[in-house]
């Protein structure tokens, strides 16, 4: 049912009057929300002079108390009165167009709105003085979008315009941003800058082939997790393939990129040297990341991650992981995280300089890197 300003009006007094706001909806089989919504349009407030007024008249006479004031400012800025011929009349109000909406413009000087919109259409192209205020606005939006890092939209720059004196409108401000190429900051920034900066796929360098022939060409990680106290601690280790030394590693609550991009960047630090470098590691979002990946990239490095479900592919980190939790982590009992790390680094110092290879000819990682670089020598 569709009620008229006046019963809205009289179901408002009757709420008003202690009415229940149950039985009202329920009689004219309205919502809550709805009579709520008419108490806040209808409610009346009593002017000085004793006359009744709902906040909607009020909100109505304000609107006409702007239109008028500007219906006057545009009267005393026109060069014509309301009597001039037509033309006249059109040249003035164009002269003020984008200043004020066409709505009061036309009232002022009494202009047909279609014929007004027709002059603009048809002199626009033509007319010096729209060609020249469009000129100069190209430069004051550009100065503007530039001050502002290049990341403010039409109704922004709208704004900041106003504030420092320039009557213009958005749709104006929008118009001059398209001809000049200019566009605001966009919520689709990120995903952008994602597909402009994209990295190529990392692919399987190494497929199980785990040698190499000097030291710093390939370097293996991988990601493990042990609990003290129930707490997790996360462990990132680097090694170099040549001679399976730890070459850095670290230690965090968190699995997170952090944890991986610190440790490469330790033994980018320790070893002196990454280009041509090869590194490989499974599939872990931390290492899959862009963050690592860009990192990669920035230190000409060249990613390898295991094939999709291939565990095997990274079997010398998981190797490593099997000798450390067989031969420390599941040997003692760390009561506490400072413990925990200080076993970890003693651990990795044993495993470096002490505990022979196979692979390495019973050899210590730290002493077949000696002999390679003494038999270079």
């Amino acid at each position: 049912m569709k009620f008229t300003d006046e019963q809205k009006k009289a179901i408002v007094a009757r709420y008003e009057n202690g009415g229940s706001i149950r039985l009202i909806c329920s009689e004219f089989n309205i919502p809550r929300s709805t009579l709520y919504r008419w108490c806040k349009t209808y409610k009346v407030d009593i002017i000085a002079n004793g006359t009744p007024f709902t906040a909607r008249e009020i909100n109505q006479m304000q609107n006409r108390i702007v239109k008028l004031n500007n219906i006057i400012a545009i009267l005393k800025t026109a060069n014509c009165t309301v009597s001039a011929p037509l033309r006249e009349r059109l040249g003035a109000l164009e002269s003020l167009y984008s200043q004020y909406d066409v709505y009061t413009l036309c009232e002022a000087l009494e202009v047909d709105r279609g014929t007004f919109y027709n002059h603009i259409r048809r002199n626009k192209r033509e007319n010096a003085w729209f060609a020249k205020r469009r000129e100069k606005y190209r430069q004051i939006v550009q100065e503007v979008f530039d001050e502002y890092h290049q990341v403010l939209g039409s109704e922004k720059i709208r704004a900041i315009l106003v504030e420092r004196g320039h009557k213009v409108s958005a749709k104006f401000i929008a118009s001059i941003m398209r001809e000049c190429g200019l566009y605001s900051i966009r919520t689709t920034a990120k995903s952008d800058h994602f597909r402009l900066n994209a990295l190529e796929s990392p692919k399987n360098r190494i497929r199980q082939n785990f040698t190499a022939h000097s030291p710093n060409q390939i370097w293996v990680s991988d990601v493990t997790c042990f609990k003290i106290k129930d707490k997790y601690y996360y462990i990132c280790v680097i090694l170099d393939l040549f001679s399976r030394k730890v070459v850095s590693y670290t230690i965090s609550k968190k699995n997170s990129t952090r944890l991986v991009t610190s440790a490469f960047k330790q033994a980018v630090i320790e070893r002196g040297c990454s280009r041509g470098l090869v590194f490989h590691s499974d599939r872990g979002s931390q290492y899959l990341s862009h963050t690592f990946q860009q990192l990669l990239q920035q230190y000409k490095v060249k990613p390898s991650v295991s094939a999709s479900g291939h565990p095997h592919d990274n079997a010398v980190a998981e190797s490593f992981f099997a000798s450390l939790k067989r031969e420390n982590l599941y040997r003692k009992e760390y009561k506490s995280e400072n413990a925990f790390r200080a076993g970890i680094a003693e651990y990795i110092q044993f495993y470096n300089e002490k505990r022979p290879h196979r692979l390495l000819k019973n050899r210590t990682p730290c002493q077949f890197e000696e002999a390679y670089f003494s038999n270079e020598t």
